[in-house]
């Protein structure tokens, strides 16, 4: 077993045992909202000196989230576990064969504000595996240090309004790539479980 899958188990299973973390939550569910769309997405971590977290850009011609940074993912089938959709979509977008990740397990769940409960699947991959992005569904992909996107002080908070109301998110910035709205929330809420610069 790795030095790094090791740190990982032990930081995921030490930050899900405690009920004293503040999660964020997005604020633009309705009160009333109760049928969330299950969805998952693949965290997947590079197994290096300075392990990353892979992320990709939705096309901007996609009907949902068009141009976005995002984890992989998507719906998550009646067949099928959060793992198991985690795993599948990863392949369908970047190519990562499902017998190539090393699960260390899930995380929190996370509604949105588009409808969907989200649960967030850990995963240490091998460094530099060749990836096969879909077009379709990848516009581009980059790698971002983990460290960096789980660091408290890269995380900015910011002000966004959404049907006349001012909402809270999140955003992090990394080589021009800004990532924010669900995916840095996603990130935020890994960063406050994992405790990875501790």
């Amino acid at each position: 077993m790795s030095a790094l899958f090791t740190r990982l188990a032990e930081r995921h299973a030490s930050g899900h045992a405690r009920n004293d973390i503040t999660l964020h939550a997005d604020t633009r569910i309705p009160s009333e909202a109760d049928d969330f769309r299950p969805a998952a997405v693949l965290a997947a971590i590079t197994e290096r000196a300075r392990p990353g977290v892979l992320l990709i850009h939705r096309p901007s011609n996609m009907r949902a989230h068009p141009g976005q940074i995002a984890l992989p993912g998507g719906k998550i089938d009646a067949d099928e576990t959060p793992v198991d959709a985690a795993l599948r979509e990863a392949h369908e977008e970047l190519g990562i064969p499902p017998d190539a990740v090393r699960i260390v397990g899930s995380s929190d769940l996370y509604r949105t504000g588009s409808g969907f409960e989200i649960t967030p699947v850990i995963g240490m991959i091998p460094p530099d595996l060749a990836l096969d992005p879909n077009p379709h569904e990848v516009a581009q992909w980059f790698e971002a240090p983990l460290d960096h996107v789980l660091d408290p002080r890269n995380q900015q908070r910011m002000e966004v309004e959404h049907e006349g109301a001012i909402h809270h998110t999140w955003r992090i910035e990394w080589h021009g790539h800004e990532i924010w709205g669900v995916t840095a929330g996603l990130l935020v809420n890994l960063s406050r479980r994992l405790d990875w610069l501790a």
